[in-house]
């Protein structure tokens, strides 16, 4: 059992980072102040970094990971271009964002509950991932 809870909490870190690399990969670039680029940037950056840490210990699984759920995904990138469509500016970026980091930490906290026989590593793998979302929900705010 606990290696399952491990393997699952650490596969829905990996598609959750997956999910917050790709949301970022997709406004950055429309981001006019230069400091908001330059922090969408650092975040990108540190997603990756913990997101090789956690495969690293899914390789010692045997595990490859997970992809986000395709019609999560698919909604996201739906919602993404509608609204930069609609309003093309860096208070609608905060705004995607921030709401990708209320739903990355609601559904964190959920699989830390729903696999709770999870080891010790990877809880606090989870538990990194849900501090940085919730740093980077702080840090954007001042752009909405």
């Amino acid at each position: 059992m606990i290696e399952h809870d491990t393997v699952e909490l650490l596969r829905e870190c990996d598609a959750g980072i997956q999910m917050g690399i790709s949301a970022i990969d997709e406004v950055k670039d429309c981001a006019e102040n230069v400091d908001f680029k330059s922090l969408l940037d650092n975040y990108q950056r540190e997603y990756a970094q913990l997101q090789n840490e956690i495969q690293g210990v899914l390789h010692e699984y045997h595990d490859e990971g997970k992809d986000p759920n395709p019609v999560a995904k698919g909604m996201a990138w739906m919602k993404t271009n509608l609204n930069m469509a609609v309003n093309k500016s860096d208070a609608t970026i905060a705004d995607l964002i921030t709401d990708g980091c209320n739903m990355g930490i609601k559904s964190l906290n959920k699989y830390l509950n729903q696999y709770g026989a999870a080891d010790e590593r990877a809880k606090d793998f989870t538990r990194r991932l849900i501090e940085l979302q919730d740093r980077q929900l702080k840090e954007i705010r001042r752009f909405l």
